[in-house]
């Protein structure tokens, strides 16, 4: 499982022109599910992203949590993220995990930040979505529970 963590002060996701999720201050997550993702992955990803320190204290040090400073996340479902572009011109997405299973996921992800005290707004998992993000910092962190062989 993969996510891509974008500091915001703003974002929003539109499906066909309405707005569908949106929030201020906090994270926009793009999460990508892999095939061979697990639920320990979300747990896991959800605990790490909650204790994330990414904001900044009085002192100007990125020392605060996004509970500390009552913010929000926007998580977008992004399978594009398994893209494998090292052969040819066109991605493969074979490595994404198949919609049942990834929707599965996805959604058990949302629940686990919810679990750890965090305001959850979504896209519509396989739809088209328009996603603006008025990234603060910026700050981009990418956290991958496959790669990095943490999950336990």
């Amino acid at each position: 499982m993969k996510v891509v963590l974008q500091k915001v002060s703003k974002a929003h996701v539109k499906v066909d022109g309405k707005i569908v999720g949106r929030i201020d201050k906090g994270y926009c997550l793009l999460v990508g599910i892999h095939k061979n993702s697990t639920e320990n992955d979300a747990k896991y990803l959800a605990k790490k992203i909650a204790s994330a320190r990414l904001f900044e204290d009085e002192q100007g040090k990125i020392n605060l949590s996004l509970k500390e400073v009552e913010g929000k996340i926007l998580s977008i479902s992004q399978f594009t993220l398994y893209a494998d572009v090292k052969k040819g011109n066109r991605p493969s997405f074979t490595n994404a995990a198949r919609p049942e299973n990834a929707n599965l996921l996805y959604d058990k992800f949302n629940t686990y930040l919810e679990k750890e005290g965090l305001g959850v707004e979504k896209g519509i998992f396989q739809t088209h979505m328009d996603v603006y993000i008025e990234n603060d910092g910026p700050i981009t962190i990418i956290y991958d529970s496959l790669e990095n062989n943490k999950v336990k």
